[in-house]
């Protein structure tokens, strides 16, 4: 028997299963007991399953080498799941559904009267200077109100156990078919466990994910015609493109499958010929979707798109221009937005983050590097940040020197002390940081049956000692995420 939780260390970390002196969370009580009783060839034995169920469901994620361009891989998966008890998950899908409530409301007031600039809410300037504010959409009215409507928010926690929104993900959120394919793997390697807890579902999000794009039609036909807009089969995110559009019965197609009409419809080559499309649910940026509106050279889009979604005759989800609200310096303003828009105060809080806009969070900035973590605006995946405690002087140098020439573009957070959670390295546990994205659903701006949040979400693991970059990119993995019954242990 090789997990002995009395020597889990903790040292001070907010760990998801274990509290301080080995004791297990009220809610991980029986999974811990269940590890326990593991034997090392039991261990080994249950790791080779999940890597054959990975390699047999064709699992895999892209990876980009200079050397060797693009490479598919593994997932990396860890077996033992994270737990959080329903108790506390209902504040925290209470509080998701709240933020993107006003975030909707948010992205659609700048594409029309912009109160929120002319009350002085939201700087002139960073809208002006906003990358992905698309004059284009200007105007445009798309159904029901909604821009965003699949929205993916990471989370992480503090040493404090209180769940922070670090960032949210509003033009093409990525990984729900990993979150997916987790739960899977762990079903068939882990079944006794299963009848054991009683574990919300996320096998439900596909049906979910139709019955949202269903209700934006033009159409009022008995079945929509969905797509999935992919840029094609060297997209890092590819594997999730065909798994969705299958999981949906909906098609996969290229822009070079769809044409747009002289009536502003947009078509589906067939082979028996042309078939109008109602919804296109596009994983191409805005920049590529149509090259009469946005880059000429796009050959990933689809011509007169744009046209076509103005005239109301295709909806486009996540909408054209929803990345506005994709902004590291928009997420400071969030507590604003949610207190101008709902006059209520945030359920779930913004980490402090100092703007570099503002001169005297770019002086406390620049004079703090080395105990800062510093993010551009709009990069993603652990690109282009400055993790100042972990920096070398001349890279905190050249930081400083980036903040001075375009403050606009960085904002600062403290150095968070992520939770951690047991994951195996060999047949032994050690804690691991982690971060956790959950998906929400928009409908509409109603109560909360125009918006569903994933019992869980994706929660993506540094597997490295003490790293706290989670991305599978840079080395992460992941691991299951169950939504138990019972109430969160202190």
């Amino acid at each position: 028997m090789t997990i002995r939780w009395g020597s889990y260390k903790v040292k001070g970390i907010y760990d998801e299963l274990i509290r301080a002196a080995g004791r297990p969370r009220p809610e991980s009580k029986s999974l811990a007991d269940y590890l326990r009783g593991l034997s090392d060839r039991e261990i080994e034995e249950y790791k080779a399953a999940a890597e054959l169920a990975i390699h047999v469901m064709g699992i895999t994620f892209t990876v980009y080498t200079e050397e060797d361009g693009a490479i598919d891989r593994a997932w990396p998966f860890d077996i033992i799941p994270r737990i959080i008890a329903k108790s506390e998950w209902d504040q925290v899908e209470a509080g998701l559904k709240q933020r993107v409530r006003a975030l909707n409301l948010f992205i659609d007031d700048l594409y029309h009267e912009q109160r929120i600039v002319k009350d002085g809410v939201f700087p002139a300037e960073l809208l002006k200077d906003s990358k992905n504010f698309r004059p284009q959409c200007m105007g445009i009215d798309p159904p029901n109100g909604i821009w965003a409507h699949i929205c993916g928010s990471d989370l992480v926690r503090d040493r404090d156990g209180q769940f922070y929104v670090l960032e949210d993900n509003l033009r093409v959120p990525s990984g729900v078919s990993y979150m997916l394919e987790n739960r899977q793997v762990m079903k068939r390697v882990f079944p006794e466990l299963f009848g054991q807890y009683s574990i919300r579902p996320v096998d439900d999000y596909p049906s979910q994910l139709y019955d949202m794009l269903a209700s934006l039609a033009p159409r009022d036909v008995a079945q929509p015609e969905i797509v999935v807009l992919t840029p094609g089969v060297f997209n890092s995110a590819y594997f999730e493109h065909a798994y969705l559009a299958q999981q949906m019965g909906a098609e996969l197609v290229e822009g070079s499958d769809l044409v747009v009409g002289r009536d502003d419809c947009v078509y589906m080559r067939t082979i028996e010929g042309l078939s109008r499309v109602d919804v296109i649910y596009r994983r191409i940026d805005d920049l590529f979707l149509d090259p009469e509106v946005f880059e000429p050279d796009s050959l990933l889009g689809v011509p007169g798109l744009m046209r076509a979604w103005k005239a109301g005759n295709v909806a486009l989800a996540n909408a054209p221009g929803a990345g506005v609200a994709d902004d590291k310096v928009v997420y400071a303003f969030v507590p604003r937005i949610i207190e101008y828009y709902l006059d209520e105060q945030p359920l779930l809080p913004n980490v402090p983050t100092y703007k570099c806009i503002d001169k005297a969070d770019r002086d406390y900035v620049i004079a703090n590097l080395d105990k800062l973590v510093v993010k551009p605006a709009n990069e993603s995946g652990g690109y282009g940040m400055l993790i100042g405690p972990q920096a070398t002087n001349s890279e905190r140098e050249t930081f400083a020197r980036l903040i001075r020439r375009d403050p606009r573009n960085y904002v600062a957070q403290p150095m968070l002390t992520l939770s951690t959670s047991p994951t195996l390295v060999g047949n032994r546990v050690e804690p691991r940081h982690l971060d956790l994205r959950p998906f929400i659903l928009s409908k509409g701006l109603g109560g909360d049956r125009d918006i569903s949040v994933t019992t869980g979400g994706l929660t993506r693991v540094a597997l490295r000692k003490g790293s706290t970059v989670v991305n599978s990119s840079q080395g992460g993995g992941s691991k299951d995420t169950w939504i138990v019954d019972g109430e969160g242990g202190a």
